[in-house]
């Protein structure tokens, strides 16, 4: 059945009240491929919520690489995961601000007409790890809207109750739905992972990206000192209007990236200029970083390794450019240097940040807003590396501007990416 788009901000049931349909991009496993082609719009029926769940009215959804993955099935496909009784649709979405439409039995929090951004980490609550170590340590855990069914890119989600935090009313709805995943990502790791201290240096690989902007954020607002790797000067004064001392443009460096494969000649050519690299971190942080914040994994965590100091941590939450991992270890054990791994956070990591959103400390940095008929636009703008930036998508928002009812400095708006 076609979908109306003109009617996505329009419901005919009150708070409370759930139609029986909704509007949703829907990946599904025989169409897996491009996101221009792997995302479609369906009318699909709206889910309930069981025990400690609730419906979210989504407002603006946010765009992430993780459904780039889904759309292509790519590492693995997400087929199997979710709550849908034939596990034969697959809903993407891991960002969302919106208001609460429906609460499931046991949720006392929350209430019907509550405003709401939502984080990404399920778990089950009858693992013990919930109840005492990590929910991120959970058999069960997995990322809401890339491994489960329900995401935002759709009217309405289901989400566990505990992933709800309240909306920063100082922000509009797309704005308070492009920030979750990669700031709190960001957050854990270098506040809980790395415990990041005032007076310490951070290099920040892809500083002017989705989890740049935010590491080089934490960084100011915690005293500590980084140096942000982008690749234009453009991205670099912006990086240096959050909070960076200075920037480095990696193209003048670009020798260092590992490619696989290499040679000794090639190798010892590609070690001689990330000897220059290190060089330059120096000669910016007074001495090598104490973390190197990682992300891109491949072709750039041999660097990585070498660059940060003796007894230093190089923290990685992501491969983006692949998670074969080949580096020299000498540099690892002799300098007894730490590798630590990190993933997304937990519901009271995501509510002390979110705190600091709230309050103006800690800026979102928006690049563009789309219709709902733009997800898979979005998808495809970030698969084939032609987007500068967080994207936001609007639901039950009929246009920008709108959700905003405190006064507040609002996202930064700028190309990065």
């Amino acid at each position: 059945m076609a979908v109306d788009l003109s009617q996505i901000s329009d419901l005919s049931t009150e708070p409370g009240d759930l139609p029986e349909t909704m509007a949703a991009w829907v990946i599904r496993e025989e169409r897996q491929g491009e996101p221009k082609d792997a995302f479609q719009l369906e009318e699909i029926e709206v889910p309930q919520p069981g025990a400690f769940e609730v419906i979210v009215r989504v407002m603006a959804a946010g765009v992430n690489y993780n459904n780039v993955w889904a759309a292509l099935g790519e590492p693995v496909g997400v087929w199997r995961y979710g709550d849908h009784p034939q596990y034969g649709h697959h809903i993407g979405g891991s960002d969302a601000s919106g208001v609460v439409w429906k609460v499931g039995e046991g949720v006392t929090r929350w209430k019907v007409g509550d405003e709401v951004v939502v984080h990404c980490n399920q778990a089950s609550y009858e693992d013990v790890e919930v109840h005492g170590l990590d929910p991120l340590a959970a058999p069960s855990q997995r990322i809401w809207g890339y491994e489960t069914t329900w995401g935002s890119f759709a009217q309405f989600t289901k989400v566990q109750a505990q992933q709800l935090l309240p909306k920063p009313q100082g922000l509009t709805w797309e704005e308070a739905a492009s920030y979750g995943l990669v700031y709190f990502t960001a957050w854990r790791m270098l506040m809980t992972r790395c415990n990041l201290q005032a007076g310490q240096k951070v290099l920040i690989w892809g500083a002017a990206g989705g989890l740049g902007v935010f590491a080089t954020q934490i960084c100011k607002a915690a005293g500590a000192t980084c140096v942000g790797v982008v690749n234009s000067a453009e991205k670099g004064e912006l990086v240096k209007s959050l909070g960076a001392v200075d920037y480095i443009d990696r193209s003048e460096f670009a020798g260092m990236m590992r490619k696989g494969g290499e040679t000794p000649e090639e190798e010892a050519a590609r070690f001689k200029v990330g000897r220059a690299f290190d060089k330059k971190v120096q000669s910016i942080l007074g001495s090598k970083p104490d973390i190197v914040f990682e992300h891109v994994g491949a072709a750039t965590f041999p660097t990585s390794v070498f660059t940060v100091k003796p007894f230093g941590k190089v923290v990685i939450c992501a491969g983006t450019t692949g998670f074969n991992l080949d580096f020299d270890v000498r540099y690892l054990w002799m300098k007894q240097k730490e590798i630590i791994g990190s993933h997304f956070a937990n519901a009271y990591e995501c509510t002390k940040a979110n705190e600091l959103i709230e309050s103006g400390v800690i800026r979102p940095v928006l690049w563009k807003t789309l219709g709902f008929d733009g997800v898979a636009e979005a998808h495809q703008l970030m698969r084939d590396n032609k987007h500068a930036g967080k994207i936001a998508v609007l639901v039950g928002a009929d246009g920008p501007g709108q959700g905003k009812t405190a006064d507040g400095p609002g996202a930064i708006y700028a190309e990065v990416g």
